[in-house]
């Protein structure tokens, strides 16, 4: 079971590396505003279990967020299952290095662009993996 904590954007690339192809129920996404964290549950694809195929449920924070940013062809409803490609940190404009933009970029052109104070997120497992018979891929199919 994983329990991984980002501070800057080297370590919040372990974390993306991780919940690629997380399969994500959109109203499971929450932007906890007087909290200042925006919060999600995913099936995760056990990346770091391979060769065994499995999926775990696991819970992503990220703390010190002023506000959120759905970027989207159209709004998708509660129901609604994304998958995660990559989450992204770009520094602001500011200078400081710290504070800055975290992307989290769906398939489909979904996305949601955060306002961080800083990078400050963390990766729980939150129970037992079960198997699956499919390895994500990512082969162009045009």
């Amino acid at each position: 079971m994983l329990h991984l904590t980002a501070t800057d954007a080297d370590d919040l690339s372990v974390i993306s590396a991780q919940m690629q192809d997380a399969v994500i129920r959109f109203g499971d996404i929450r932007f906890l505003k007087k909290q200042r964290r925006f919060a999600l549950v995913a099936n995760r694809f056990a990346w770091d279990a391979l060769p065994e195929k499995s999926r775990r449920r696991a819970g992503l924070v990220f703390n010190d967020i002023s506000g959120v940013r759905r970027l989207s062809p159209k709004a998708p409803g509660e129901d609604t299952i994304l998958s995660l490609l990559s989450i992204g940190f770009t520094p602001g404009a500011g200078g400081d290095g710290i504070s800055g933009t975290v992307t989290l970029t769906f398939a489909g052109g979904h996305a949601f662009a955060l306002a961080a104070g800083c990078v400050d997120a963390q990766l729980d497992d939150l129970g037992p993996a079960w198997g699956t018979a499919f390895l994500p891929g990512h082969e162009d199919k045009t």
